[in-house]
């Protein structure tokens, strides 16, 4: 049995009173005392402490990962939270089906991809992840089953949906795959040598390609900032399926400093842009290491010493991206932080039936820094003002230390998730973010008013 659970960044505090599936499952549908509170815990890949309940108890999802049914005819497959969508692509792949929508790791479980309504590399195409959840069964501290989809329960589905664990435990959900004739991709990769450049070529990449990500050299600075590679990618015409293998490099150990300095990763970036670089033209790709290239080296999280990572994820609104983009690389440069991985993709208009789902129109960059400690949350609070002023928002399941304020200012919707949120459900995000701001009563339907305020929001 798991002891003590963590979250991927390092920096949150672990949760020491974990719970298997089947105890929270008995706890949730029993009268037997409950702990002080609970919260669902999948893989542990959110970067802060979303995923985390100190104060009280995790149930680790993982022991419910089992594919309970796949309609190969129309790519409609049902399974349980703990299922990771690794399992899921071994599943439907040979038959020519894909998850419409992955995230940069497939050890992500489904009921962590629904709980953040996570986004991929073709949101300009299929939205996010919760775009593509036709139904799922969740439990409330009540002992109630509550059957939910969008047209079932709608209220407490769309909470649940980027909800972040908040609304009870979803025990199974049913996604609705995406047709492919091979799980493989034809890449192209093409320079860019400032921002300005990307920008101009985003919108005709998204227009022609399922796929498409900007990796930026955070470094660079002078005449070559912003310059990086724009990464598009479709489907293979065919092809026979290969499973994606383990992990060929591991990281065993943790060092006893951080490995990702400013060296390391400017030789890191250079390699990295001539490899890329180095074959003119498209060329064929194995799904595993165009969508999940970190997934190659097991426990690569480690390499940022004892202290862990922050992880920083923006949507600027795209009026502003050409100013405000460039600001935020300029502050980490200026604050002499350097980012390992640093990625820009656009988001399209699509709109996730989730109260509280990060992605809207416009792009997000993510950077990810060594916790330095009082200097990087300080260069973190700066990257969250530019954010703010400029009508963004910061990403939740990145962050450990998000005020409050950029909270509410980043989601002001954040109340109908509370009034939906389960009273025996909690997370430390939750407490330090949401729990000092207005509260507001608990209720299955106490939401409704404010769901029609933000569904006639959406329509203007």
């Amino acid at each position: 049995m798991v002891r003590v659970v963590q979250s991927f960044g390092r920096v949150a505090a672990a949760t020491a009173h974990v719970i298997s599936a089947d105890e929270g499952l008995s706890l949730l549908k029993s009268a037997q005392a409950k702990p002080a509170s609970l919260l669902p815990y999948g893989n542990g890949r959110s970067y802060g402490d979303t995923c985390q309940n100190t104060a009280g108890a995790v149930i680790d999802m993982r022991g419910r990962n089992r594919i309970l049914d796949f309609d190969t005819r129309t790519g409609l497959i049902r399974a349980e939270a703990g299922a990771m969508l690794a399992d899921i692509i071994v599943e439907a792949a040979p038959h020519g089906w894909f998850p419409p929508v992955v995230p940069g790791t497939r050890y992500v479980t489904l009921g962590g991809a629904i709980a953040n309504d996570v986004h991929g590399k073709n949101h300009h195409r299929r939205g996010s992840f919760g775009c593509h959840v036709t139904a799922l069964t969740l439990l409330r501290s009540d002992g109630i089953v509550y059957e939910c989809a969008p047209d079932r329960e709608t209220e407490l589905f769309r909470a649940t949906l980027g909800g972040m664990g908040l609304t009870g435990l979803i025990q199974e959900a049913t996604i609705r795959l995406m047709r492919v004739d091979c799980a493989d991709v034809i890449e192209k990769v093409q320079g860019f040598s400032s921002l300005d450049e990307y920008f101009d070529l985003a919108e005709e990449a998204d227009a022609a390609n399922e796929y498409a990500v900007a990796w930026i050299d955070q470094l660079a600075g002078g005449t070559a900032a912003g310059r990086g590679l724009l990464l598009t990618a479709n489907h293979a015409p065919d092809g026979v399926f290969r499973p994606a293998g383990r992990a060929r490099l591991s990281v065993p150990l943790q060092p006893p400093l951080n490995v990702l300095n400013k060296l390391s990763i400017r030789l890191f970036n250079a390699a990295y842009q001539r490899a890329k670089l180095r074959h003119e033209g498209p060329r064929r790709s194995h799904y595993g290491s165009y969508f999940f290239p970190l997934d190659g080296v097991a426990g690569w999280n480690r390499l940022y010493g004892p202290r862990g990572l922050h992880q920083h994820q923006s949507v600027i609104p795209e009026g502003a991206a050409r100013t405000v983009v460039p600001a935020l690389l300029a502050a980490a440069r200026d604050a002499g932080e350097a980012s390992f991985l640093t990625v820009l993709k656009r988001f399209g208009p699509q709109r996730s039936p989730a109260i509280m789902s990060f992605p809207r129109p416009g792009f997000t960059l993510t950077l990810d820094f060594p916790n330095r400690g009082k200097k990087t949350v300080q260069l973190l609070e700066q990257l969250d003002k530019i954010t703010i002023d400029a009508g963004g928002a910061v990403n939740p399941y990145k962050d450990v230390r998000m005020s409050a304020g950029v909270f509410a200012a980043s989601f002001p919707g954040w109340r109908i998730l509370e009034r939906q949120r389960d009273p025996a459900f909690i997370s430390d995000f939750w407490r330090r973010t949401a729990m000092t701001l207005e509260p507001a009563p608990h209720g299955k339907g106490a939401a409704h008013d404010d769901c029609r305020t933000v569904t006639a929001m959406r329509k203007i």
